[in-house]
């Protein structure tokens, strides 16, 4: 039987949807324009959205997004619950391919550990919850690079050293930036030995639907095991992981 839902809901977020970078403020005429509703009910949601706290009047009849949602927001991207909703995620991989993985986040040029699995079998780097690492010479980094905005990401390129970590860690700029640009073409990105000798790593995003890039998904293993066959492996599993994510931070599409 089909699932019955609130149109008045849907139709909430609809209207918040039309917020973005591109669009800071929101008015009666674009919701009877783009979302067909006439200027009675379209009033009525904006002040609605206004008495909750999810719009904020800055001139009559003229609304931006309010901060009641970055405080939902904040305590939903809390770095110990997302880990936990992820880590089924990293489990599954881990049990997959018999390899470790973790989920990152990003705070101010590090990459943070949120949640780990590690296989039964001996790994010669030991990641653990809380350990903040290099963007430059990482997986998740690179990656994580490539999602941030323009303007932090040349921030990030103009201040940080590129010490050599290992005799094959990038300490270009250019390069840094062909490889960050790189991986955001394809959607993976990859630690080649670069942070520590002998470790290989590959990562993805894990994206909101604005596509946003809110969590960062890896597995990695000694160079030994992770051959260019198990690489392929890995990415094919990554990429389903991501879409498992995905379901489990945002739900699964209903209209599927």
């Amino acid at each position: 039987m089909a699932q019955q839902l609130n149109n008045s809901v849907a139709r909430a977020f609809e209207i918040l949807r039309l917020l973005g970078r591109g669009r800071p403020r929101i008015g009666v005429s674009d919701l009877t324009r783009e979302l067909g509703l006439n200027a009675i009910t379209a009033h009525r949601f904006l002040k609605t959205l206004e008495a909750e706290g999810a719009l904020v009047q800055v001139a009559k009849g003229s609304y931006r997004l309010g901060y009641s949602l970055v405080d939902l927001g904040d305590r939903a991207r809390d770095e110990d619950r997302l880990g936990q909703w992820l880590q089924p995620v990293l489990d599954d991989l881990t049990a997959e391919l018999g390899e470790a993985s973790m989920a990152t986040i990003y705070q101010a040029g590090k990459v943070v550990c949120i949640a780990r699995a590690m296989p039964p079998r001996s790994l010669s780097v030991d990641i653990r919850v809380g350990d903040r690492l290099e963007a430059y010479c990482t997986a998740h980094g690179k990656m994580w690079l490539a999602h941030v905005s323009p303007s932090e990401r040349a921030r990030y390129l103009a201040s940080v050293r590129l010490d050599a970590l290992t005799g094959r860690t990038i300490t270009h700029r250019a390069q840094l930036q062909h490889e960050i640009d790189t991986s955001r073409q394809r959607g993976i990105s990859f630690n080649l030995g670069e942070r520590e000798d002998g470790i290989t790593a590959v990562a993805a995003p894990v994206l909101a639907e604005s596509g946003r890039m809110v969590a960062g998904l890896s597995v990695f293993g000694p160079s030994t095991r992770m051959d260019l066959v198990a690489m392929k492996r890995a990415e094919k599993l990554l990429v389903s992981a991501t879409e498992d994510a995905r379901a489990i931070l945002y739900g699964r599409s209903t209209s599927t």
